[in-house]
């Protein structure tokens, strides 16, 4: 099924495949800028005029269940989850996500499309059929935000389209759909732009970003100059960190380099509207324990620098 935009006209010029590796050499530049030139306010506490929900995302809990996600951050004080639709049937099911937000009381604050490279069937084979599936799905549970991944350049028509067909899919479910920055792959000194348009949300047409700090790290982008562009367009944002890797690290916020605590003050100065969701890597990790102190970490930092610290559940 195609979302009725196959007649936009396309790009006159599509973006090279290939450039130079440039993103140890910019994550360098900007941690010795901020060493030089610090930004953060010590000796003041910014809270957002909106309000800020912080949220568990079931990937920072992988691979247990929706069900454990939603205890898990009941117990430590989140105020939500975000649910990434797998084939796992109870990301898909409504009713079981609504129970779940009844005998919690916490909301599902955001869902993630299956847009992954490893997911190319889950919910329809179809690309636009399966960010409506997706959407009319956040509808129902009452999420307002879906959390899209641009497309691959291989992806034909759902490439091409891709700025004007997430648009009308919005338009059509009333849910909004916030793409995620991303990165480029890398093949020796050359970075591959596998994304279309491109990983880089800065500049594209689109009305919602998701601004994700692992991702940041991975392209070597400047976070704080980053969301300071994107900001009119931000509704979501991931919370992790990185350091400076080539792998998406996706470590707990504080244990990397980038200017995590930096950028989550500029929101809160800023009053920024929007949810901030934890997405870190714990699945390596053996204890349980263990895994609810880097969860519960990764809270009380985004608290912390969001000026929420006399939260209730603080």
């Amino acid at each position: 099924m195609s979302d009725g935009t196959a007649s936009t006209p396309r790009p006159s010029k599509r973006a090279p495949l290939t450039v130079p590796n440039q993103a140890r050499s910019r994550s360098r530049l900007h941690r010795e800028y901020l060493a030089k030139y610090p930004v953060y306010d010590h000796s003041e506490i910014h809270i957002s005029e909106n309000p800020i929900r912080i949220g568990l995302s079931t990937s920072s809990v992988y691979p247990m269940t929706v069900t454990e996600c939603f205890s898990t951050a009941e117990r430590l004080g989140y105020d939500g989850v975000e649910i990434m639709v797998t084939n796992h049937e109870e990301t898909q099911d409504a009713a079981f996500m609504k129970d779940l937000v009844q005998s919690t009381g916490l909301p599902v604050l955001s869902l993630h499309a299956p847009t992954l490279l490893l997911m190319p069937g889950v919910l329809h084979k179809d690309h636009w059929e399966k960010l409506r599936i997706t959407c009319r799905l956040a509808a129902e549970v009452g999420a307002g935000a879906v959390v899209v991944h641009p497309p691959f350049r291989w992806q034909g028509e759902y490439a091409r389209n891709f700025v004007s067909g997430v648009r009308r899919v919005s338009e059509e479910t009333g849910v909004t759909l916030a793409v995620e920055n991303m990165y480029p792959w890398r093949a020796g000194v050359r970075e591959v732009h596998v994304y279309s348009p491109h990983w880089n949300p800065i500049g594209q047409d689109y009305d919602a970003v998701t601004f994700d700090f692992s991702h940041a790290s991975t392209a070597g982008t400047n976070a704080l100059e980053a969301v300071a562009e994107l900001f009119p367009k931000l509704r979501h944002v991931h919370l992790t960190d990185g350091a400076g890797s080539l792998k998406d690290e996706h470590l707990v916020p504080g244990r990397g380099t980038m200017p995590v605590a930096e950028t989550l003050q500029y929101l809160a100065k800023q009053n920024w509207h929007g949810d901030v969701v934890v997405e870190v890597n714990t699945r390596f990790v053996a204890k349980r324990s263990t895994r609810e102190e880097m969860l519960a970490e990764s809270l009380g930092f985004a608290r912390r620098h969001l000026g929420l610290a006399t939260h209730p559940h603080s």
